[in-house]
């Protein structure tokens, strides 16, 4: 199974915080990094780790560190406002760039930014986009990364419509999908119901 509903007594608690339209912006932002580290537990749980002989102040053991060599990918621009908990818990991260333009019409993405770091090849993908709606901008990041030849790529994604999953999962089956929430649907302008409106206004109070 590719998509992954992190459920939990936390999770629901700041995903409330963040759908309620009376949220300020440095609450939203609050809730918002409490969240993401939550989903961050689970979609690392499969990431790999290598163990080493190490000392206590009482005596020696065994200790574990993580051995996979990440990337996280914010999509520009709510993408951003992932980045911080990614690096709280993995500092040792490198992290890349993509800027994606969905064309409202046919909601098909175009990208006009890409910055990434030098060697992707062989490391475990993590694309930051809090929304995912219709699935275009998904499709496109995954689609632009695969081509740098990633061992895995993973979404982490607050909320998700029913026709995103739908369409990230046919384009890329093999993606694994990490949200807080499968919404009920798209409206008529392509915003998810019931969602929390606009995740980068709110995150930047713009």
């Amino acid at each position: 199974m590719t998509l992954h509903i992190v459920e939990h007594p936390l999770v629901a608690h700041y995903l409330t915080r963040l759908r309620d339209k009376e949220t300020t912006p440095d609450e939203f932002r609050e809730a918002s990094d409490k969240i993401i580290t939550l989903l961050l537990y689970e979609a690392t749980r499969d990431l790999r780790s290598r163990s080493f002989t190490m000392h206590t102040p009482l005596e020696q053991t065994e200790g574990h560190a993580i051995d996979d060599r990440v990337v996280a990918v914010p999509i520009l621009r709510a993408g951003l406002g992932l980045v911080g908990p990614v690096l709280e818990l993995l500092p040792h991260v490198t992290v890349g760039y993509i800027g994606l333009e969905r064309d409202e019409r046919t909601a098909i993405a175009s990208r006009y930014y890409v910055k990434l770091p030098p060697d992707i090849n062989g490391k475990a993908v993590m694309i930051l986009d809090p929304m995912l709606a219709t699935g275009g901008t998904a499709t496109k990041a995954v689609e632009i990364m695969k081509e740098y030849q990633p061992a895995s790529v993973r979404l982490v994604c607050v909320v998700a419509a029913p026709e995103g999953i739908q369409a990230l999962q046919a384009a890329h089956p093999d993606v694994q999908i990490f949200t807080a929430a499968e919404d009920r649907q798209l409206n008529a302008q392509k915003y998810i119901l019931p969602g929390l409106g606009d995740y980068g206004d709110r995150l930047f109070g713009t």
